[in-house]
């Protein structure tokens, strides 16, 4: 915590003076670069104080009376977006930590409090503090290196163009302008956040247009050696219009580095244009198809992409997985489950398959290549998964044949 030029403010709420006095005491918050800047007994005084005292982290039971723990981390959010929060409660009931994840607490501790773990707790979400301040540094010099006229004039085009309201010698033009070809994108494709699209946002209007400011830099300059246009609209989505291919890898490198710089997951959807196809139909389609999506938690969302990025790992488990997102193996196959419709390893076969049918169709690769590029152990492993997964075995597919004439 050394680079932060002043003390972080955290606030101690539990209806227990005693866990309250044993926070304030086993913790070497002198070490860590915070300062208790006060206790509360009840979630309305927690409030209260949270506020007067402008804290940077919240340790808060669920259980408080006057104002439930629940509650005054609704209330916090409102009034404190970029607080970090760290429940300790006595509930082990999947209900409460559900609600708490919806809220993106950063954890949930049990009681009896084990100081060392609530230590590493609180250095995790003071790391996210100061990643959070080198975001918005990171995001402001992006904005001043921008140049916004063009950017502005591109948005304009774009969003006119996938609205329909452009005559198709106007497009050309355009795009003969911006030395784009003549013609629609291979790709039209869309970057969110579930955390910009809110409708009751854990971040600050000004904070969500820097974001979105700079997910486009991040993109553009990724994207920077293809034929591409890059806008947003006001819900917070990002959109791209590729003259080119993307494939997994692309977007994966988007999704890292997005991560990496301003620390927020992002999925990304896309379609393929046909080449006499009106482009505002593509778009009304890929905007239907997002609307259509169920919404996932954060913890979800974390496993999806830790999956995606994983996948190729052949020791890749469900409690490997767990592990590295601190919950239990059980919670984490109940919520997958809850929420897809479909179990851990079914989501890392589906992405073991895609990967293998891309290999197939692009590669001349041997069976026991392809087998080692998708994350199995053995060949024979491999084959089996692709069979059951197809139906043909991958020397089938291959040479393209279909599962009718294989089962004759």
């Amino acid at each position: 915590m050394n680079a932060l030029t002043q003390l972080l403010k955290v606030l101690i709420a539990d209806d227990e003076p005693m866990i309250r006095e044993g926070i304030r005491y086993t913790i070497a918050w002198d070490e860590l670069g915070i300062e208790v800047a006060g206790e509360a007994e009840d979630g309305e005084e927690a409030l209260e104080l949270a506020i007067s005292q402008q804290i940077d982290l919240l340790l808060a039971d669920l259980n408080m009376p006057i104002m439930n723990g629940l509650t005054l981390i609704k209330n916090i959010r409102k009034s404190l977006p970029d607080c970090r929060v760290i429940i300790i409660s006595g509930y082990d009931e999947f209900r409460y930590v559900q609600e708490a994840l919806r809220m993106q607490v950063d954890d949930y501790i049990l009681k009896p409090i084990q100081p060392d773990n609530l230590t590493e707790v609180i250095k995790k979400a003071c790391k996210e503090l100061l990643q959070q301040k080198e975001q918005r540094k990171f995001i402001e010099t992006a904005s001043n290196q921008l140049l916004q006229n063009t950017q502005l004039l591109q948005e304009k085009f774009c969003q006119n163009w996938l609205q329909g309201g452009i005559p198709i010698e106007k497009i050309k033009e355009q795009l003969s302008f911006w030395n784009l070809p003549e013609k629609n994108p291979n790709v039209l494709a869309v970057v969110r956040s579930q955390e910009l699209e809110s409708k009751q946002p854990l971040i600050t209007e000004t904070d969500k247009e820097l974001l979105v400011f700079g997910i486009k830099n991040i993109v553009m300059e990724i994207l920077e050696r293809e034929k591409n246009l890059v806008f947003s609209d006001h819900h917070g989505l990002v959109f791209i219009l590729l003259w080119g291919e993307a494939s997994d890898e692309l977007y994966l490198t988007m999704e890292k580095s997005i991560q990496t710089y301003l620390d927020i997951a992002i999925t990304i959807s896309s379609v393929h244009p046909a080449v006499d196809e009106e482009l505002s139909l593509v778009f009304e389609s890929l905007l239907r198809m997002l609307h259509e999506e169920v919404p996932v938690s954060p913890i979800v969302r974390r496993a999806k992409n830790f999956i995606t990025e994983h996948y190729t790992d052949p020791d890749l488990t469900l409690e490997l997985v767990a592990q590295q997102l601190q919950v239990s193996p059980v919670y984490l196959s109940r919520t997958i489950k809850q929420e897809l419709g479909t179990s851990f390893v079914s989501l890392m076969t589906q992405k073991r398959m895609e990967k293998a049918i891309r290999l197939l169709h692009t590669t001349d690769l041997q069976m026991v290549e392809i087998a080692e590029e998708t994350g199995y152990a053995s060949q024979h492993y491999f084959s089996t998964a692709f069979k059951k997964y197809v139906g043909v075995s991958p020397n089938q597919y291959r040479k393209g044949l279909s599962y009718q004439n294989v089962g004759n």
